[in-house]
């Protein structure tokens, strides 16, 4: 979810918390806070305890809380995500490496050291190649299986096949999900589960639907659902994310504030661009 902010840059706690709430109603069964589109990076840790511990509260058993606990230094990730399960989280988020650019035995080490610091939390993986210049290879993933709180990876890659692969090598006991809303359908297809969504903030109880009808083998309903939806999750994504989907909400009467620097609001075309596509979907 997006980290709200106020006129003056702070982080509006209360807003965070009625868009939990709003997001829990509107088709999300769980929720990741300070990922991405959380806008991580920017936010110091004083404020990530903060929003953890906001939106869990405001939630409660409705929904599963991942937090945000991602590193490319590991003992910053291995003292993050165990802080994170102190709080409460449910889960963890736990980003490959950035930067850095580790060879597959480090990002396995780096893994393996943040799992085993904090045994009794559940954690996903998450590969996004594109933001940290580093892939995490599906065998470096199968051997981290042993890990019995490794249970969950998000694909980002940009291409089914990661899901492919993953299925084959660890079966069902890895639940995978698409990091890409355009991409949810097609990862369906080959073994995901669901979607990390950013799209759900605006259409989540659609993007739901879509899920069910796929699983309940209504395929050409969860195909029309896609394509209604396409051109929003191709929008959403028509610069750095969360750039559009912070003007998005905005449109929608969400006054979640501009993105921190270095990013920067959308610009009139983009905006322009989303109020256009808002306007022939259903809120949510």
């Amino acid at each position: 979810m997006v980290t709200p902010f106020g006129s003056d840059g702070t982080v509006d706690l209360p807003l965070a918390e009625q868009l939990a709430d709003h997001l829990v109603r509107h088709g999300s069964d769980g929720l990741v806070v300070c990922g991405t589109t959380g806008e991580s990076p920017t936010l110091s840790w004083d404020e990530q305890h903060a929003l953890f511990t906001a939106v869990k509260g405001a939630v409660g058993d409705r929904a599963v809380v991942l937090a945000g606990s991602g590193s490319n230094c590991t003992a910053e990730a291995v003292e993050a995500t165990c802080a994170a399960g102190a709080m409460g989280a449910d889960a963890a988020l736990v980003v490959v490496p950035y930067y850095n650019k580790p060879p597959q035995a480090g990002l396995e080490a780096h893994f393996r050291a943040v799992a085993e610091a904090a045994p009794d939390l559940p954690l996903m993986l998450y590969n996004i190649p594109g933001r940290t210049a580093c892939h995490l290879e599906p065998r470096t993933v199968q051997r981290l299986m042993d890990c019995a709180n490794v249970v969950a990876f998000k694909a980002a890659s940009g291409t089914t096949e990661e899901v492919q692969q993953l299925r084959a090598l660890c079966g069902d006991r890895l639940a995978i999900y698409s990091g890409d809303d355009s991409l949810t359908l097609p990862m369906l297809a080959v073994g995901a589960v669901g979607v990390v969504s950013v799209a759900s903030h605006l259409v989540g109880d659609t993007i739901q639907a879509m899920i069910q009808a796929f699983l309940a083998g209504k395929n050409e309903d969860a195909l029309a659902l896609h394509q209604q939806l396409l051109p929003l999750f191709k929008a959403l994504f028509c610069t750095t994310n969360p750039i559009p989907v912070k003007a998005a909400l905005e449109l929608r009467g969400w006054a979640v504030g501009s993105p921190r620097l270095p990013l920067v609001p959308a610009d009139s075309q983009v905006r322009e661009r989303l109020s256009s596509i808002l306007a022939a979907l259903r809120p949510t």
